[in-house]
């Protein structure tokens, strides 16, 4: 059953259709969305995260630590030489990536979030910007790479929740979504640790808000108490942070991501453990945040993109989340900050949705996870 903290529930049919009563149920619109769904390209490793560059071809990490250009043809070009290192191991490996604002048809900077293995194989988020440069063979080089974020502790033992989605704030600086690392729960109510966090950073590394911190915060945290969060996305209208991160069984979470918040993870949370019983003292508890939206069962949340484009001009302003665990695209319709309906799409595909990003060309395009056929989908309204 996925859920709505009461009273957010209603229901929405498509579009327009009026409000009903609130109810636990997220209600689904009675007429399905018509899509054309169109497999531009297969054959990616665990493809994590995706670019559109200025002409329109597209930049996409796989995990094992390849980066590499596709055309809008689907042609894979060959691997991009001079991208970091990184822990290939688990959940980890080469995942988001993110043009600098100012990338020009030539190249420019870009961003890479990775899995980084630190001394006696620990292992921890990091993000390191370079200069791309394009050659003519539908490649290129990425050079002058320095490590600008390291997520503070490495943690030992442990190949999962890297969180690593990366997103530009309006005022330029950079927000970085990181873990829990799986088995390091007691760190994440830590305020100076960067386990379990949003950061905020300006592109060379230093605290985008130093003088706004929290009390006994480390400066560059924006917001505490995440599990995993792997979708991340501005809103084009507000400015503000959307954030989706995974519960463990059940929880998942939509959160508006607000500076200073505290999200809860460990000590309130809508999840169970693996093994059985409650996560967390309780639902809810005073001076900490409740999610706009959760899901259980959990559909395994990644790649999160808010809709405001003309080719599908019934969408503007919705929220599409992949599903990993559940093989769908979540479709969440927004009223006042509130999700007032759900349609679950592409479930008869069967594929693990990685990432979703609108396209120059109005369509979402979507990143498939899959050790060996993942691949780039185009979604398009039915013709």
């Amino acid at each position: 059953m996925r859920q709505i903290p009461l009273p957010l529930a209603a229901a929405f049919l498509i579009a327009s259709l009026p409000v009903q009563a609130a109810q636990t149920d997220a209600p689904q619109p009675q007429t399905k969305s018509r899509l054309d769904v169109t497999t531009v390209a297969k054959g990616l490793a665990n493809p994590w995260g995706l670019q559109f560059l200025p002409d329109g071809r597209l930049l996409v990490t796989e995990r094992p630590g390849r980066l590499r250009i596709v055309t809008r043809e689907g042609k894979i070009g060959p691997v991009i030489t001079g991208t970091p290192a990184v822990f290939a191991k688990g959940q980890g490996g080469l995942l988001d990536v993110l043009l600098d604002r100012n990338f020009g048809p030539k190249g420019g900077e870009i961003f890479l979030s990775f899995s980084q293995e630190r001394a006696n194989g620990a292992a921890a988020t990091a993000v390191a910007r370079g200069t791309l440069a394009l050659d003519d063979a539908g490649g290129g080089t990425l050079q002058n790479v320095t490590t600008i974020f390291q997520q503070q502790p490495a943690i030992a033992n442990s190949s999962n929740h890297f969180g690593s989605r990366l997103v530009w704030a309006r005022d330029g600086s950079l927000f970085i979504t990181t873990g829990d690392r799986f088995s390091a729960r007691p760190e994440v109510q830590k305020p100076d640790t960067s386990i379990g966090k949003v950061i905020n950073i300006r592109q060379d590394g230093s605290a985008a808000h130093a003088d706004a911190a929290q009390p006994g915060w480390d400066a560059q945290v924006w917001s505490m108490g995440h599990r995993n969060i792997q979708g991340a996305a501005l809103d084009p209208v507000t400015g503000e942070l959307w954030t989706v991160e995974h519960g463990a069984r059940g929880g998942d979470e939509l959160n508006l991501t607000r500076r200073g918040g505290n999200y809860g993870w460990p000590v309130i949370s809508y999840s169970n453990e693996y093994f059985g019983g409650p996560i967390g003292e309780s639902t809810a508890k005073p001076g900490l945040e409740q999610p706009v939206y959760y899901w259980i069962p959990s559909i395994a949340t990644s790649g999160l993109a808010i809709y405001s484009g003309n080719l599908f001009p019934n969408w503007k302003g919705n929220l599409f989340v992949g599903g990993l665990k559940a093989g769908q695209l979540a479709r969440l319709v927004l009223k006042d900050g509130a999700v007032v309906g759900e349609e679950p799409l592409l479930q008869d595909l069967d594929q693990r949705i990685r990432d979703v990003r609108q396209g120059p060309d109005g369509a979402l395009w979507l990143l498939t996870d899959d050790v060996s056929d993942g691949q780039i989908l185009r979604l398009s309204p039915a013709r």
